[in-house]
């Protein structure tokens, strides 16, 4: 039984978690309605244009909400968008108490959702489990601060760190349930970017097949983009026929002018700034928060993730380590680009969490800016 105000947070955060990978471009929002010591009312953010995590536990509680309190995980919105604003839905079915976990970076918010509720003689209280609130909507609070996607590095490598035999075999470093918990990372993510030698080495399908948050099989595809400069990706690689979307960033270089004339139904070529045929990074990515993208998980290849690294545009890393020797020199490393030159500017990883699958560990961690 729930019995202490921290629990309900909690259960308001596992409600949360629960609309991960539905509510993209919006935050992800878990709400639970407390009344008497009963929970009467539970809702977490539906698809953009539906109902908010706090309208769907309000019309869960009915009346029972009136003199109820409410523990939310993200600051109410005062604000009309394609729904109504929460504070007026609060106020109005008489809630008396609002426990919220952070405030809402949006600047149509900010802290004026806390202020609706306490000019309503509505109690607020801040700050519980602040801290796993943010981790939940990363992406969103980039996205809604810097108007750019969060990127997360996510590799699996050989205790030496190696992606690949020197013949460029790689399947598979890790275990099937590793495999699996990556997939499930796919089906919370906007979009997956690889490298085009990562689809003419591997071939890869690039879609979420792993189990959604709700229980059952992923339906949402996260977009898949290629960073393919020279445009080497040929028109038979698997992941032009698999379900979803697929962006193909060409470097603006005359000749890929003419493959943007081709058509291909869920597939689409644009040309992004580039520089000796790399592409431009942080303008690809900028044009992915155009298209409200919030967080893009990059996969590889060595020279993509090395570009990045190199380009200081990575959040956060998710690395997979197999009990695995590979060895020999020619076997591609995680890692490329040009590096550090000293052990001392190396990216350092903040808020470490290591976990442990089959018979592989992840360590995950953000980037110290």
């Amino acid at each position: 039984m729930l019995s202490r105000p921290l629990d309900y947070m909690a259960y308001s955060l596992s409600l949360a978690e629960l609309a991960l990978g539905y509510t993209s471009p919006n935050p992800a929002v878990g709400a639970v309605i407390v009344r008497d010591g009963l929970v009467v009312g539970l809702g977490h953010t539906q698809q953009p244009g539906l109902e908010h995590a706090e309208i769907m536990a309000i019309n869960q509680a009915g009346e029972m909400a009136r003199g109820a309190t409410m523990y939310v995980t993200l600051e109410p919105c005062c604000h009309q968008g394609k729904t109504g604003p929460c504070t007026e839905a609060i106020i109005n079915a008489g809630i008396s108490e609002v426990h919220v976990a952070v405030i809402d970076p949006n600047p149509l918010v900010n802290g004026k959702g806390i202020s609706a509720l306490e000019a309503a003689s509505i109690k607020t209280f801040l700050g519980e489990y602040e801290q796993r609130a943010r981790e939940i909507n990363e992406g969103y609070f980039k996205y809604i601060t810097q108007g750019i996607p969060f990127v997360i590095a996510k590799f699996a490598m050989s205790l030496d760190g190696k992606i690949a035999t020197r013949d460029g075999d790689s399947k598979w470093i890790t275990s099937e349930e590793a495999r699996n918990y990556a997939n499930g990372q796919r089906h919370i993510t906007d979009a997956i970017m690889v490298g085009a030698n990562t689809i003419l080495m591997d071939d890869p399908k690039l879609t979420a097949r792993g189990y959604s948050g709700k229980g059952g099989r992923s339906k949402r595809q996260p977009l898949r983009v290629i960073v393919d400069g020279q445009g080497k990706v040929p028109p038979t690689a698997r992941v032009f026929s698999e379900p979803g979307k697929t962006l193909v960033a060409l470097s603006d270089e005359p000749s890929n002018r003419e493959k943007l004339s081709i058509k291909r139904e869920g597939t689409e070529y644009i040309m992004v700034k580039s520089q000796d045929e790399l592409i431009d990074l942080a303008e690809l990515l900028k044009i992915l928060g155009q298209r409200q993208i919030t967080t893009v998980m990059v996969e590889g290849g060595s020279r993509l993730l090395g570009s990045f690294f190199d380009n200081r545009l990575v959040d956060k890393v998710l690395a997979f380590i197999a009990p695995l020797i590979i060895g020999g020199e020619t076997a591609k490393t995680v890692v490329g680009g040009r590096g550090v030159s000293k052990v001392r500017d190396a990216f350092h990883l903040n808020n470490v969490k290591i976990e442990k699958f089959e018979t592989e560990l992840l360590v995950s961690g953000y980037v110290s800016k």
